[in-house]
């Protein structure tokens, strides 16, 4: 009894997740997890772009950082200077010439340990030449991709922009699908943000008159200050510490009760900072984002550890959004817009009346079908059909995926194969009375014995739609996700249930069966 109770409580809990989606109106009157199914692009129009990430510019500016690194090691004045001439970063390549063949060693060694296990180091005779290796460079494509990905979702979210599908496509190319928008400029003027942090040093031989005309010192350029920009400050172009080797940006109070960013690095920009604010107590260095100096602080004695924190007047929430924002981090690389396409939501609305056409007369169909053949039994096997639709439904719903016209498809699709799972029960039923079996025993072995069939064939669409949504992409997705879900959904409504209304119908009784024929 409680078993029986226990299904037809999930099969109403399935319809009332469904319910907001067929009749909106009611939204309003169940709780937030409870909403209308998202509808894709292709149904509910909106606007799609392809990026592709400048892969060519990004390491362009990886062979500047191997550059700076190589300088970095080779005049460490802590371990010794190595002497050395003819430092060139050609097609991101970085050589130069070691001046002691002795030293050669020494700087392999050191220099192994500024860059990592990444860099390919050649040695030609006197002359070094540092590369990133192949496998190393598919890695930070592969990083850069990633990365870019949940960058754009961040900013895309912050837009309040409902269901965007962000994915990869090909080994450097991100879909971007926006449901609902109709105006994409917005959008791609968001992405093009770079967000890009760097540490300089501060110049102090500038004189306010330099400043005031306007041209800087060779190595040094005049930056805004972003609370008031009117005020420029001189700063070295040499980048002592880079933004993305940041891993972790918090909002917190600092002393007074005054809202900073604190900053957390990772192991080599922990190095950099270290010695920055070693060799330069007392100085100033300069925070810059996107080309305006957040704050230059004095460095008042050396911050190991790779932990540093940043004030610069903020408010509280604005603490909290710059602490967001370098989290997310700047662009690895940048991002061209190579494709895009409006969808008008004309378009999706006839598509979605198609859809429903096309479904409302399959199922039509089935259902006569149904009834024709196995009377009663086909009243039960409709209505575990209706309950099976509303809950693919009201869990696509529930689990936050996006219909799509595919998904559509693979809803038609599952209820078919919902049918299939019926007629293989109800046929069973009937060989086992034209077998000479009483109506209970009939029905008990009907189902028992069908059971392993229906699971069989369900499994096998469920292992296929599986591996159709983990490496398909798009509307491949969009079908495998709704026909796994049907395969569930069937399996439940068309076993479970079923099985319940018969039991209840039969009560305990060898009722007469009238779909079952003499020969």
């Amino acid at each position: 009894m409680f078993k029986r109770l226990a299904i037809i409580l999930v099969a109403v809990f399935g319809v009332i997740l469904a319910v907001p989606t067929i009749f909106p109106n009611t939204a309003s009157h169940f709780p937030s997890w409870i909403q209308p199914i998202s509808l894709g692009l292709d149904l509910k129009g909106g606007a799609q772009l392809l990026l592709e990430v400048d892969t060519d510019t990004m390491f362009r500016e990886k062979s500047i950082q191997l550059y700076d690194g190589a300088r970095n090691a080779l005049i460490n004045r802590d371990k010794g200077v190595i002497r050395f001439s003819d430092l060139r970063n050609v097609d991101g390549r970085v050589s130069f010439v070691v001046r002691d063949s002795g030293d050669i060693s020494k700087a392999k060694g050191r220099l192994r340990s500024e860059l990592g296990s990444g860099v390919d180091i050649d040695v030609k005779g006197d002359t070094m030449i540092l590369s990133y290796s192949d496998k190393q460079k598919e890695e930070l494509v592969g990083d850069a991709l990633n990365r870019s990905i949940e960058i754009v979702r961040r900013r895309i979210d912050a837009l309040g922009t409902k269901e965007p599908s962000i994915q990869s496509q090909g080994g450097k190319y991100i879909l971007v699908q926006l449901p609902g928008v109709d105006n994409p400029e917005r959008i791609k003027e968001l992405i093009g943000q770079t967000a890009k942090m760097t540490f300089h040093l501060v110049n102090e031989n500038v004189s306010a008159e330099q400043i005031a005309s306007g041209r800087a010192p060779s190595g040094t350029e005049f930056l805004p200050l972003m609370e008031y920009p009117a005020q420029l400050i001189p700063v070295y172009t040499y980048v002592e510490v880079s933004g993305e080797s940041l891993t972790d940006s918090q909002a917190d109070f600092g002393n007074n009760n005054i809202p900073v960013v604190t900053t957390v690095f990772d192991s080599q920009g922990a190095r950099r900072f270290a010695r920055l604010t070693t060799e330069h107590v007392g100085e100033r260095f300069a925070i810059v984002l996107d080309g305006k100096v957040l704050s230059a602080p004095t460095i008042r004695e050396p911050i190991p550890g790779g932990r540093g924190q940043i004030s610069g007047g903020f408010s509280l929430q604005g603490a909290k959004d710059l602490a967001v924002l370098l989290r997310s981090g700047a662009l690895p690389a940048p991002l061209r817009v190579i494709e895009e396409r409006t969808v008008g939501a004309g378009l999706g609305a006839d598509t979605i009346q198609a859809g429903k056409l096309g479904s409302a007369i399959a199922v039509l169909f089935v259902i006569v079908f149904m009834l024709l053949v196995y009377g009663l039994f086909g009243v039960f096997a409709n209505v575990a059909l209706i309950v099976n639709l509303a809950m693919i439904v009201g869990v696509t719903a529930l689990f936050g995926a996006t219909l799509t016209l595919p998904g559509i498809a693979g809803i038609a699709l599952t209820l078919g194969m919902a049918v299939d799972a019926n007629v293989l029960q109800f046929e069973r039923i009937r060989d086992e009375i034209r077998g000479g079996s009483s109506t209970l025993r009939a029905v008990d072995a009907g189902f028992d014995r069908a059971f392993k069939t229906v699971i069989d064939a369900n499994l096998t669409t469920l292992i296929c739609s599986l591996v159709l949504f983990q490496f398909g992409a798009g509307p491949i997705r969009g079908f495998a996700v709704t026909l796994s879900i049907g395969v569930i959904t069937t399996l439940f409504t068309c076993v479970a249930l079923s099985r319940v209304m018969v039991d209840i119908y039969m009560n305990g009784k060898n009722k007469k069966i009238g779909f079952v024929r003499s020969k």
